[in-house]
């Protein structure tokens, strides 16, 4: 989903409001989260995750077309930790079966189901 699907199933969830209240208030939440996250801080929304930053170290990278070596500086990162209640609604499980994803070769990227056993 993109930001202007988000809109759209908004709009239609909340017809009262107009298409432009609706990309205010998006845009209000997503500019909230940056401006802590860019002052070092943590936003978390409880069953849904929590958003954060991580240090990453200065290393030396390689440029892909030449292989010359490149300095590449320290940086923050965004990072994401998805909450409990998201984690248990994406596995979830349905009769005794769930969704997994299939391993590598020639069927990779379909998905099939497999029995889950209860521990």
């Amino acid at each position: 989903m993109i930001r202007s699907e988000l809109v759209q199933k908004l709009c239609s969830d909340f017809p009262d409001l107009s298409q432009r209240e609706v990309e205010n208030v998006v845009s209000a939440v997503f500019d909230s989260i940056t401006e802590q996250l860019a002052k070092g801080g943590r936003v978390e929304l409880r069953g849904f995750g929590a958003f954060s930053t991580r240090q990453r170290d200065a290393r030396t990278g390689r440029n892909p077309r030449t292989g010359e070596a490149v300095a590449v500086d320290a940086k923050r990162v965004p990072y994401f930790k998805p909450g409990k209640e998201m984690r248990e609604r994406l596995n979830f499980k349905r009769r005794g079966r769930r969704i997994i994803a299939s391993p590598a070769g020639p069927l990779a990227g379909i998905r099939q189901s497999a029995d889950v056993a209860e521990w």
